[in-house]
């Protein structure tokens, strides 16, 4: 007899099993027949890691449907805003090479006439065609206190602690969601055929399911440690492998950057990320090209000479060959990870569930129908994030030798190649990326190529363009200036709003 899936059984902890275990709780229906059983085991005895300090706009959605407040996501995970990416010293190094990578699209209209006005009115193409840059170089905020939560005059997302994320996230879910949480160590999986039937746990004996989430991370316990499914090393593409990150003490008075800013050096890049108690600073770089020693003191010079003790993280840019595995799903660290350039680790976590969701098995009978899909969109997906991340390296005119072996032809996609040879003579338009809902669109490939000084094609000769009056850009730039507040400023009046109990927890803002 086919059984139905009613028990999920998540593996691991931290962002990954948390916001998966939330959201499947949360759209689970309780009136149902047969109800949905969500259990997450997390062992005491491994820390979590965090993914990353970056998200993107889809947290908004992700949260509102798990139901937090945003208040509370930015008081308890030391959270700010996050408008987009500002990049230093990509293409040339020389001073004034800066371009932005913004969360809001350019101007509607077509791609090509967009490209045209830029042109003719000179200027930074970013600045050019959105107002964000203008807004994140102010250091202010995409809101307003007195909209409805995850509104925004811009789009936006959010820095924050990963660690506190995961922390907040498992007290709502169990205390909100009704969450069964055993902290407790898996020693065995236990199999029923081909099918994982339960782990086995060292206090608290089986837990039995019958869609295994695996979100262990680097080891990977289920997908890699019980079905022996191989990582797909991108390695030669995406070159770096280590990181040296430090937190940075801020005063309390000081701006808040909207935006992650990602600075080139010699081998690699540096991240710096705002949150209201400190920076996030990370040196990333390929280990092929410079030492551990000479990548620290990189990151000294860029702190101004500062004394400090990085941690040292080792990493590789793959995924696995396959991310569902007969009842098992990979989720998270475990399903692959890639450098932390444009934060994809927890999207993909985010995009992840969702599919999950939106085609959930039904019974055991369809599971390898919605595995073989899922693997199809993911592999897909893991593809052009691949490409994207590889763009920003083979545009550079840096000359030195990690800059020039990103630009040799051996490591560039093949596909990233072809639509290289496209958009010398068209901009990147939707007919580029097919799928209903692309990782990147075409907005943030003009962002990357026209930021980082590809040439724009020549006019089209088929058809001819209806103009864009770029004017209203810098009229809303400057009445979004005059009127959001700053980071600092916003986030200071909701912590002293929460301190004198105007602001209810768990709740819209009062």
């Amino acid at each position: 007899m086919d059984r139905s899936i009613t028990r999920v059984v998540i593996v691991g902890g931290g962002t990954a099993g948390w916001l998966a275990a939330c959201l499947i709780a949360a759209r689970a229906d309780p009136g149902a027949t047969a109800p949905l059983q969500v259990t997450l085991i997390e062992s005491p005895d491994i820390p979590a890691i965090g993914v990353g300090e970056g998200t993107w706009p889809t947290m908004r959605r992700t949260l509102e449907r798990i139901g937090i407040a945003e208040a509370d996501l930015l008081r308890d995970c030391d959270a700010s805003f996050k408008q987009g990416s500002r990049f230093e010293g990509w293409s040339t190094g020389a001073p004034d090479d800066v371009y932005f990578h913004p969360f809001s699209p350019p101007l509607d209209g077509d791609p090509g006439a967009l490209v045209r006005a830029w042109e003719a009115a000179g200027g930074r193409f970013a600045d050019a065609v959105s107002p964000q840059p203008r807004i994140c170089g102010l250091d202010l905020a995409p809101r307003q206190r007195p909209m409805p939560d995850y509104a925004g005059a811009l789009n936006y997302a959010y820095h924050l602690d990963a660690g506190k994320l995961a922390a907040m996230l498992a007290r709502h879910g169990v205390e909100r969601l009704g969450i069964a949480h055993v902290r407790d160590t898996v020693v065995s999986v236990e199999m029923d055929g081909d099918d994982i039937a339960s782990v086995r746990t060292r206090e608290h004996g089986d837990v039995a399911g019958d869609l295994f989430l695996d979100c262990t991370g680097h080891a990977a316990l289920l997908i890699g440690g019980r079905y022996g499914v191989g990582v797909i090393d991108r390695g030669n593409v995406l070159f770096n492998d280590r990181a040296l990150a430090v937190q940075v003490p801020v005063a309390p008075d000081s701006p808040i950057a909207s935006q992650t800013n990602a600075t080139a050096h010699k081998a690699g890049w540096i991240w710096d990320i705002g949150l209201p108690g400190r920076r996030g600073v990370g040196c990333v770089y390929s280990s092929a090209h410079i030492g551990d020693d000479e990548a620290e003191a990189v990151l000294r010079a860029y702190l101004g000479g500062a004394d400090v003790t990085p941690r040292k993280l080792s990493f590789r840019s793959g995924h696995r060959a396959r991310f569902w595995e007969r009842n098992c799903l990979a989720v998270g660290l475990s399903a692959g990870f890639l450098e932390p350039l444009e934060a994809s680790a927890i999207v993909l976590i985010e995009l992840s569930v969702e599919a999950l969701l939106e085609n959930f098995p039904a019974t055991a009978a369809s599971m390898p129908i919605h595995a073989e899909r899922f693997n199809a969109l993911f592999r897909y997906r893991w593809d052009r994030i691949v490409e994207f991340l590889k763009l920003h390296y083979i545009l550079s005119q840096r000359d030195e030798p990690y800059w020039r072996d990103h630009r040799d032809a051996a490591s560039i996609p093949e596909r990233l190649n072809q639509m290289l040879t496209l958009w010398r003579h068209q901009p990147p338009s939707r007919w580029d990326f097919p799928m209903t809902d692309e990782v990147f669109p075409a907005a943030s490939y003009h962002y990357v190529l026209y930021g980082m000084g590809f040439a724009p094609p020549p006019a089209g000769a088929l058809r001819r363009e209806a103009p864009v009056a770029l004017g209203p850009v810098e009229q809303r730039a400057r009445t979004l200036a005059s009127s959001l507040p700053t980071n600092r400023a916003y986030l200071d009046a909701l912590m002293a709003a929460r301190a004198a109990g105007l602001e209810a927890t768990n709740g819209s803002p009062s």
